[in-house]
């Protein structure tokens, strides 16, 4: 399969859009909330989704009909792995830090939440997981024939508006992220990478496309978007109503505009380590907040020693855990990029 250069930006964003909404969640929990912070998660909220949706794009255009019999297999081992591994050293790093609070906590339940509940940013890998094992099933009971892309695309997109419109307005909270990781939210980013996949690479020749991808149309949904963040009526994460249309209308409208730019070397590299900084990044926000703790810097001081540290611990950490196999699967395997 040819390079396809739009991916290794989509990618690049994703990672640092994931980067950056934990850096601003650290911000506002140690310093302050300001509004200015608010308006600047919207363009991080679609870190997560942009994951999702390149690895269905990805198998779609590399496999097709035609999946190897080893593909889960593979796919478990490289996601549920590190799940396990980060899930224990996030989930024991937070018990020592609520028993030197002296804020109780039990051992067990706590490490159900975090492994069986998926109370961490690593729900991700549960939720992908199982749009690995849809992906398959769709091809090995060929469901293309009573699923079609294009029309399960505008019904998959009602329901994961209405999954978490449900659950934000009954303030509903189940434990964990347990109703995060169900794949009902996420179905839309199934569908959308289908569609695509199957008229790419010609998308603007499809009438449909140059329809939606109208600028009018996600300058519209960006405003309303800010209204209601002005208003104070938004809450920000991948997880909530709006950013269905704003992902699928910025995805659109930013395909063509990726077709022919090709991905730099720092793209590249960072593409090579997404998933181990995906991984690591906050393990490497808690060191520094560690420090602040005991001694006090100034908010410029704090977002600088947050990015450096958390972007080179994240480096370090995964080009180390990828000198052997076996921590590599622990810890993160790099992609192998074409150059």
């Amino acid at each position: 399969m040819k390079q396809i250069e739009e991916i290794y930006w989509l990618r690049f964003y994703g990672c640092l859009a994931v980067f950056t909404f934990h850096l601003i969640d650290r911000i506002e929990r140690n310093y302050l909330e300001h509004v200015v912070l608010d308006l600047a998660y919207i363009p991080t909220v679609v870190g997560t989704p942009i994951f999702i949706f390149i690895s269905i794009f990805l198998f779609s255009a590399r496999y097709g009909e035609n999946i190897p019999h080893h593909f889960l297999a593979r796919r478990f081992k490289y996601m549920m792995v590190p799940y396990v591994v980060y899930g224990l050293i996030y989930s024991m790093a937070e018990y020592v830090r609520l028993w030197l609070s002296d804020e109780p906590v039990a051992l067990l339940p706590h490490l159900v939440e975090y492994l069986l509940f998926a109370g961490w940013h690593g729900y991700f890998l549960v939720v992908a997981m199982q749009f690995y094992i849809l992906f398959w099933c769709y091809n090995q009971f060929r469901a293309w024939r009573w699923l079609p892309p294009g029309p399960c695309l505008i019904v998959a997109s009602f329901i994961s508006i209405g999954w978490w419109g449900f659950f934000r307005w009954q303030s509903i909270e189940p434990p964990g992220y347990l109703h995060w990781v169900a794949p009902v939210g996420w179905l839309y980013l199934f569908f959308l990478a289908l569609l695509l996949v199957r008229h790419y690479p010609d998308l603007e020749s499809q009438r449909w496309f140059r329809f939606v991808t109208r600028p009018i149309w996600l300058i519209g949904v960006l405003a309303g978007i800010l209204f209601f963040s002005l208003q104070g009526q938004l809450e920000y994460s991948s997880k909530e109503t709006w950013v269905v249309p704003l992902f699928i209308l910025a995805l659109l409208w930013s395909l063509p505009r990726l077709a022919d730019r090709k991905a730099t070397a720092l793209v590249k590299r960072v593409n090579q380590a997404s998933f181990g900084i995906y991984l690591a990044h906050p393990l490497f926000f808690s060191v520094v907040d560690f420090v602040t703790w005991h001694v006090s810097i100034p908010l410029w001081l704090y977002v600088i020693s947050m990015v450096v540290v958390g972007i080179t611990g994240s480096l370090l950490l995964n080009n180390l855990a990828n000198r052997a196999e076996w921590s590599a699967v622990m810890f993160g395997k790099q992609l192998r990029l074409k150059h």
